[in-house]
């Protein structure tokens, strides 16, 4: 096999010093390293130090004619696996979405046609800002792999999300997303190369996420914090393994994972028929958090005050259960596995709903938290995986984490399971 190969552009972020320790982490796993630095980034990081750990010349000079002469910026754009632009810089991020080819880096971004993969870092502030958040969607939708910033305290001495991935997250998302298959050419149609079979390859994977909105009225409705990040998070994943992904998702305002098919709904009984429509499937992982009940009479107009001080009644009534039916349907996945928030005896309540809703799995977290600390809405998960042979407990994990912990495990089960 030939040896795999990155080009790695660092873009002129503080983070730039931790491009060094990823090039020895990824030259370790036996990946050949070709970096380009743009001139901001030569700031923080010289290109002498990035040359004796590549072993390979350094690039950063668009007019630089013995580069030209030798490679040619179009040649140094398709000769690696995988595009690599760790930091990703506000700035970078913007000429990417935009198409801005107006260095070495740039014009490479532009001209390659192989998978890239932007791995952000930022003030906390600009990471937030509407258009570095528009950008990040653009690229998605261009079909650029984006890994999420960390959380902690910045060099600026603030603190949220924005800080460069360790080294060590970098490099493993590099050597996974290096076994994907190139994009196809847009000339031919054709694959660029022929990549491994992934592990969920052929494999149908339907998973629901986000809240329920039950209407009482034209302006109020029933629901609950779910954000949905989970479900994405596992949708992602589970499309990275290889997967055909169906994800019915609930009003949540999230970019729709690259190669994920996404059905938008509102109501439980919305995501019921969209569940059913899109069987059947080989695994369903139901991590929405759907509304038990809802209005019985939902109403055409406001409902107003009538000054008596007492309010309103609400007749309710049961949402259809969207895992129990599965758990009995003529077309039940071969693999069921359901969510439970509960926010008190987690693991007896996880062992009841795994009985009652005949499911496979069931995966349960606490969500007792105060509303801002809660799992509902936040970032991490810890959970417990409740089966018939026991329960396995997983640490607090970054919910991307816990996502592809858990497709590695839906892949391993269907694997041991006749089709």
């Amino acid at each position: 096999m030939t040896q795999p190969r990155v080009l790695l552009i660092v873009s002129g972020g503080i983070a730039a010093y931790k491009s060094l320790e990823l090039v020895r982490l990824l030259r370790k796993r036996g990946i050949a390293v070709r970096a380009v630095l743009t001139a901001a980034a030569e700031k923080f990081v010289t290109p002498l130090s990035l040359g004796v750990l590549t072993e390979d010349h350094v690039y950063g000079d668009m007019f630089d004619l013995k580069e030209e002469r030798e490679i040619g910026h179009i040649q140094l754009s398709r000769q690696a696996d995988l595009v690599v632009v760790a930091p990703a810089t506000a700035d970078i991020l913007a000429k990417m979405a935009a198409g801005i080819a107006d260095d070495l880096a740039t014009t490479l971004l532009l001209a390659t046609d192989k998978p890239v993969l932007a791995v952000p870092a930022m003030n906390v502030r600009m990471w937030h800002h509407a258009a570095t958040q528009r950008n990040l969607a653009q690229l998605r939708e261009d079909g650029v792999h984006i890994m999420e910033p960390d959380s902690g305290e910045m060099a600026c001495g603030e603190y949220g999300r924005g800080r460069l991935p360790e080294p060590e997250q970098i490099a493993a998302e590099i050597a996974r997303l290096i076994a994907l298959p190139s994009p196809t050419d847009p000339l031919t149609g054709q694959p660029d190369f022929e990549g491994p079979e992934l592990p969920l390859t052929g494999r149908h994977v339907l998973i629901t996420a986000g809240p329920t909105h039950e209407p009482i009225d034209p302006v109020r409705y029933i629901a609950n914090r779910s954000s949905g990040k989970q479900g994405f998070a596992i949708a992602a994943a589970a499309a990275r393994a290889g997967a055909r992904v169906t994800l019915v998702a609930g009003p949540v305002n999230l970019p729709t994972p690259q190669g994920v098919e996404r059905m938008n709904v509102e109501t439980a009984r919305e995501m019921m028929a969209a569940v059913e429509a899109a069987l059947p499937a080989d695994a369903a992982i139901m991590v929405a958090a759907v509304a038990d009940w809802r209005t019985a009479d939902a109403a055409g107009q406001k409902i107003k005050k009538d000054g008596s001080g007492k309010p309103a009644p609400l007749s309710l009534v049961e949402n259809p259960d969207i895992l129990a039916t599965l758990g009995k349907h003529r077309q039940r996945p071969t693999l069921l596995v359901g969510f439970a928030a509960e926010t008190e005896k987690v693991a007896d309540h996880a062992r009841a709903k795994l009985a009652k809703k005949s499911a496979d799995w069931i995966v349960a977290n606490d969500v007792s938290g105060a509303p801002g600390a809660s799992v509902m809405g936040g970032d991490a998960n810890s959970v417990h995986i409740v089966t018939a042979d026991g329960i396995e407990s997983w640490e607090n994990l970054p919910k991307d984490v816990v996502a592809t912990r858990l497709i590695e495990k839906v892949a391993h089960a269907l694997s041991a399971r006749p089709d």
